[in-house]
């Protein structure tokens, strides 16, 4: 079972900005929590106990989240206020552990990855999670990544994760080439390669990439041996290319939908999304939402 996850969380996040200038992008709230906190969560939904969070000097704001705040505990327990306490408590389940390590220059997603090496190993299969997108499971039995962490071990082929995405908009993305017929939702299949940003005429599927991998341990080898690629950076994907040509790579089709909270609008969108069935605050929401839709 694979318990370890690598949450890259260094980038200074400009597509936020100005609103990431002084505040990590992964702490930007949706509704009552910070982005990371779902990330952390669909993790450990998913067998994970141990996160490592790849991190920056700026981004200390992450740690203190996750770690304990006993005089905040402290006057919550004295004041009675038993609800929100307990919510502090299980921002970090029980079992769960968060490690943190530091990518001390930007050079590159691969690059990241890489520096949680020392925790991680070079035997064990790990997930890597990007923080900028939601992966929302709502209605699903289990997870988008428990599926693709149990075709994982049946397959021992590395896994991404990818969703069927407009044509219109294939550019935008990695789009994946399937051999054979694209999977269906909820099966993974084997690639012939990955298409970073295709023209629409060029693009082998409509299937795009979105920021899940399990991936074997031996990655950590490859990307070691990576030179820097695009952006003079060391790429992931030249690393997960390198063992699609060895071993095989598939492609796991997401049942769930994905929110880019790395970007204005797919925030906003996953605002509205996760504000309108919040167990407290969705009736209220829903009734303002009516309200300015009648004012329209």
């Amino acid at each position: 079972m694979i318990r370890k996850a690598v949450l890259p969380v260094a980038g200074f996040g400009t597509r936020c900005l100005p609103a990431s200038k002084a505040i990590p992008k992964e702490m930007i709230t949706i509704v009552d929590r910070p982005v990371i906190q779902y990330v952390v969560n669909e993790a450990v939904a998913a067998g994970i106990r141990d996160i490592v969070l790849v991190t920056h000097a700026s981004k200390s704001a992450i740690e203190n989240h996750f770690d304990k705040h006993f005089e905040l505990e402290a006057t919550l327990e004295a004041k009675g206020k038993q609800e929100l306490l307990d919510e502090l408590r299980a921002i970090v389940p029980k079992g769960v552990n968060i490690i943190s390590v530091r990518q001390p220059e930007p050079l590159g997603l691969g690059h990241a990855v890489l520096c949680a090496r020392p925790v991680i190993g070079d035997s064990e299969p790990f997930a890597v999670l990007l923080p900028d997108v939601l992966v929302d499971d709502e209605g699903l039995a289990r997870n988008d990544l428990a599926g693709m962490i149990d075709a994982f071990e049946a397959t021992g082929r590395t896994q991404l994760m990818v969703e069927e995405v407009d044509w219109a908009t294939v550019h935008k993305y990695g789009i994946v080439s399937p051999e054979g017929e694209p999977p269906a939702a909820g099966q993974s299949c084997r690639l012939a390669g990955v298409v970073e940003k295709p023209a629409r005429e060029q693009a082998p599927s409509n299937l795009a990439v979105i920021g899940r991998y399990v991936l074997p341990g031996s990655i950590f080898s490859l990307l070691a041996e990576t030179p820097p690629g695009a952006g003079d950076e060391i790429q992931l994907t030249d690393a997960i290319e390198t063992l699609r040509q060895r071993d095989g790579v598939d492609a796991w089709r997401m049942c769930g939908k994905t929110y880019d909270c790395g970007h204005q609008l797919g925030y906003l969108e996953a605002t509205l999304v996760y504000a309108r069935r919040h167990p407290r605050f969705g009736e209220g929401f829903r009734e303002l939402m009516a309200r300015y839709s009648r004012a329209e």
